[in-house]
């Protein structure tokens, strides 16, 4: 039998396969108008092609709590009905094909507003100019050269985001999905708050570990009392900043130490799984990438802690994705650009390893 095509069972909630899909962000939504925030043909085609190529879970890109937490003004959102609505064809598809819908749930924080990815290398969008906004965060820190600065939040507004995500959580529910992830890396709001490196906050949300991972935690709490208690909630987070030391204030950045600690904490709040990526806080961290290369990540979390984890980054052919499951390394793996250039990839990956997976019908004489 091949371990990547073993279900897995999480809760009451059982995944066909290992094989799942991160999320992508597509950046193809309206940015304004009474559809704003809300998939449409592009976004259904995008997933519904995936789930007829065998993927055992669909996670939706970064869908944003709030208008201002979208990482573009082209970004997905879940706070109004429109949106919910929009999205029950995409989950009822999902499940048609035995795939299991999920959604991230999201605020980008200091990096929000900026460019489509092939607009200005997605650059930012100033506040004044057309769809720009002022972003927030949890310190008056920049992302980057030509970034806004963002506005430091109060507590009572971090309060509100709370509630805006356990909101959001509840649409999804709405909307069909049976898994839910709150987004916590690469460096978007929760990652902001989580890390020193931009965190310098001096009060309830900064300074010491129990206090940078305050609002994650209070997010987390506010999304558990939303979701059911059979179906599961992941935590995507990136394990490391890649920082060991920032030369201009000598502050180091989120550690893979922070993040096996943490994820005990994240266990005793509900969370399920552990989607584990890296880097995104920090626009000049020395990345070594390569095959697998944020494996040894995950796999660290699933061995210290026991939850389950995710395992992502350059993950590519099937044997490769076989013997990471295999060897107990992770529980799934979660694929992103290789799932863009081959929707079938389960399909293609259960015939070389000589697994099976579920074919629609009308492809039957494809296998």
């Amino acid at each position: 039998m091949s371990a990547l095509f073993e279900p897995l069972t999480l809760r009451s909630l059982t995944i066909p396969n290992r094989v799942w899909m991160a999320p992508m962000c597509q950046y193809s939504a309206a940015p304004e108008g009474p559809e704003e925030g809300a998939p449409h043909d592009w976004h259904f085609q995008h997933l519904a092609a995936r789930a007829a190529g065998g993927t055992g879970l669909i996670l939706t890109e970064a869908t944003a709590v709030h208008p201002d937490g979208r990482i573009s003004p082209y970004d997905l959102g879940l706070w109004n009905d429109t949106q919910t609505a929009a999205f029950r064809r995409i989950t009822a598809f999902l499940k048609s094909q035995g795939t299991t819908p999920g959604i991230q749930i999201a605020h980008a924080g200091r990096k929000a507003s900026t460019e489509r990815t092939w607009v200005n290398r997605g650059g930012p969008i100033l506040p004044g100019q057309r769809y720009g906004w002022e972003p927030v965060g949890p310190s008056p820190l920049p992302f980057d050269e030509g970034f806004a600065t963002p506005a430091e939040l109060s507590v009572a507004q971090i309060h509100e985001l709370v509630g805006q995500f356990g909101a959001s959580a509840r649409r999804a529910l709405a909307a069909g999905f049976e898994v839910a992830e709150i987004h916590g890396a690469h460096g978007y709001l929760i990652n902001q708050f989580l890390s020193p490196f931009t965190n310098r906050r001096t009060d309830a949300y900064g300074g010491s570990y129990e206090n940078r991972t305050r609002f994650a935690l209070e997010v987390v709490d506010a999304v558990r009392a939303e979701w059911p208690d059979e179906l599961p909630v992941f935590f995507r987070i990136s394990a490391t900043d890649w920082l060991t030391e920032d030369t201009r204030d000598d502050r180091t950045g989120w550690t893979a130490d922070d993040t096996v600690r943490f994820a005990r904490d994240l266990q005793e709040h509900g969370i399920d799984l552990l989607d584990t990526s890296t880097g995104g806080n920090a626009p000049d961290a020395r990345i070594t990438a390569g095959p697998g290369y944020q494996v040894p990540f995950a796999e660290r979390v699933k061995k210290e802690t026991g939850l389950a984890v995710g395992a992502v980054g350059l993950i590519t052919e099937a044997r490769q994705a076989e013997k990471i499951i295999a060897a107990g390394q992770a529980d799934a793996v979660l694929l992103g650009r290789e799932l863009l250039r081959s929707p079938s990839f389960a399909q293609h990956a259960a015939r070389e390893l000589g697994a099976e997976v579920r074919v629609p019908q009308a492809y039957h004489r494809a296998v």
